[in-house]
């Protein structure tokens, strides 16, 4: 059961109202998202890219710009080692770009995710011998690979890591003790000692740092480094980056620019999807967009992708875009069946009573184990890990809940696998067949989360009478965009309403349109999105129900209504 709670943070609404001229109900939902003083809600309303912190202020900049300029200089080759998500393609992206600017012999690979995994391992490396490279510079990688790391120095390579990804660790009775690979500069803000202030950037905004610092040590403007505002922001929406602050501004530029882009393979991808003229909101990044930029790395080769962006030609990038968008639809198809598979395994054999689910599918496609563990998750509200069988080993992915740290709990059982990394609410890892049983024992035995931890919380921005809503107020909200995580979707609540004129819509009978009434009378539009003909059984034993919504300006065959979005309702 859900358990509903207000958020009551407290400030002199009236007061920031009037000093930015805008509604006592949206200075609430600004302070609602823990950004206080004048300067910083300034910044949150009207912020621009002047603001973001100098490059230099990470950890071993001065070192990677000197190291590579030096390289460059001598015609040493270079090459990226990237990811095949969409912050390690949209990383690739910017680095090439980049260096190729700076004149640099460079190329690019990035790992096939059934071939080689993820990040940098040795035969990488042994192949970047062989083709004779001199520097390798990893983006969204390479900060868990000190072995290799290791493993090139000792061959006589330069090694440069941009990363994003929590540092290795391991525990002894001092402590944590840090795991840095012996790189000859490591670039990732989460490093103890590193003086960023923005610990949570993405892996491609990590690199548009490094190509800054040396596009500035090079004397090119900086309206050439902002070029690459577009892909930073993708990327930042793309890997579910907290909204706030510095990633905020990047976000909202970004967006602005994507719009009108001037990128033959974005703009490819924004026609192929049908997007074009409109504005390009995160919803479209990261539900529309950014799928089919990971939906090459998932089932064909996230050089596709990097294809696409790099791409000059109208009609190739165009070509391009239709074939990502298609592998994005056997994604999709791909993807509800594992969920199916996933729920049946689940429910039939017992695992529903775990409070951290270990689904083991041996036959789904070893992409889609990410995707499928965050639909699970939602379904639950549990840690998931969802395990497929790889050539060589049990490969999976893991998404969290909050309350849950999912790479300090791997930590704990680092002895049953043979890789992992990732974040708090991410993780993957591999691990043999044997031990998989044994891996969701431990993971459970060492669980601390209450019941009261795993009960879904929604939390409500505003009890707010639906009286209240205004065309004004409404086309206020827009100011609080972009919506993501750390910046939600405002959510407001009323209890007592009547439900009138209920009539269930759509070709999967999942909408379900009505009109609500409140004590005083005063009615509104309302649309419902989910399992329709549950809620309209709700709704007929029902004389008032208590709803959470979202205001919008519904556009229907040139006419504008005021309707409220039912989020939940009990």
């Amino acid at each position: 059961m859900e358990k509903w709670v207000v958020c009551a943070k407290r400030a002199d609404f009236q007061k920031i109202s009037q000093e930015f001229g805008i509604d006592p109900v949206i200075a609430r939902l600004i302070r609602n998202r823990n950004v206080e003083g004048s300067e910083n809600i300034r910044s949150y309303l009207y912020g621009t890219l002047k603001e973001l912190p100098s490059p230099w202020l990470l950890k071993d900049m001065h070192e990677a710009v000197e190291i590579l300029l030096k390289k460059i200089r001598e015609h040493k080759k270079i090459r990226i080692i990237g990811d095949y998500d969409i912050d390690g393609v949209t990383s690739t992206c910017i680095l090439l770009k980049g260096f190729q600017r700076l004149g640099a012999d460079v190329d690019t690979y990035i790992p096939d995710r059934i071939k080689d995994g993820y990040g940098i391992h040795e035969q990488l490396i042994q192949k970047a011998v062989e083709d004779g490279v001199d520097t390798i510079v990893t983006c969204d990688n390479g900060i868990a690979a000190s072995a290799e790391i290791s493993d090139a120095k000792a061959r006589g390579l330069t090694v440069v890591i941009t990363d994003h990804h929590d540092i290795p660790f391991r525990e002894t009775s001092d402590g944590k003790e840090w795991i840095i690979p012996a790189a000859d500069a490591v670039i990732n803000p989460k490093q103890i000692d590193c003086g960023y202030p923005n610990k949570n950037l993405c892996g491609a905004v990590v690199a548009w740092k490094l190509i800054w610092a040396l596009y500035e040590k090079s004397g090119i403007l900086q309206s050439e480094v902002l070029e690459f505002t577009e892909l930073a922001a993708v990327a930042t929406v793309g890997d579910v980056m907290d909204l706030q602050g510095e990633n905020r501004i990047i976000v909202k530029e970004g967006l602005r620019r994507l719009s009108v882009t001037h990128t033959p393979g974005l703009r490819a991808l924004i026609r192929a999807n049908q997007l074009e003229g409109a504005e390009i909101t995160a919803y479209h990044v990261g539900f529309v967009l950014g799928p089919c930029i990971n939906a090459s790395g998932r089932l064909d080769t996230a050089a596709r992708s990097l294809e696409l962006l790099c791409e000059r030609d109208e009609e190739k990038a165009a070509k391009l875009a239709g074939d990502l968008v298609a592998l994005n639809q056997s994604r999709k198809a791909m993807t509800e069946k594992g969920k199916e598979d996933a729920i049946r395994l689940i429910e039939e054999t017992g695992l529903n009573q775990d409070r951290v689910l270990v689904v083991y599918l041996p036959d789904c496609h070893e992409s889609l184990a990410g995707i499928i563990a965050g639909r699970i998750r939602e379904k639950y509200h549990k840690p998931v890990f969802v395990l497929t069988k790889g050539e060589i080993s049990v490969k999976g992915s893991g998404r969290s809940i909050e309350a849950y740290s999912m790479y300090a709990e791997m930590v704990k059982c680092g002895d049953l696998l043979i890789q992992f990394g990732g974040h708090p609410m991410a993780a993957g890892l591999s691990i043999e067949e044997k031990n998989v049983d044994l891996f969701r024992k431990r993971l459970n035995e060492n669980c601390t989360l209450t019941e009261e931890e795993l009960r879904p919380k929604i939390v409500i921005d505003v009890p707010m009478p639906v009286s209240y809503l205004s065309r004004e107020l409404t086309e206020q909200l827009k100011i609080l965009e972009p919506f993501g995580k750390g910046n939600t979707k405002p959510l407001f609540a009323q209890k007592g309403l009547r439900v009138l004129n209920l009539r269930i819509l759509g070709k999967n009978q999942n909408v379900a349109k009505m009109k609500l009434e409140d004590m005083g009378g005063t009615r509104i539009d309302a649309v419902y999105f989910g399992e329709a003909d549950e809620f309209a059984a709700f709704v007929q034993k029902q004389e008032t129900i208590s709803v959470t919504y979202y205001p919008e300006i519904n556009v229907y065959q040139g006419r504008e209504t005021l309707q409220a979005v039912i989020r939940n309702y009990c």
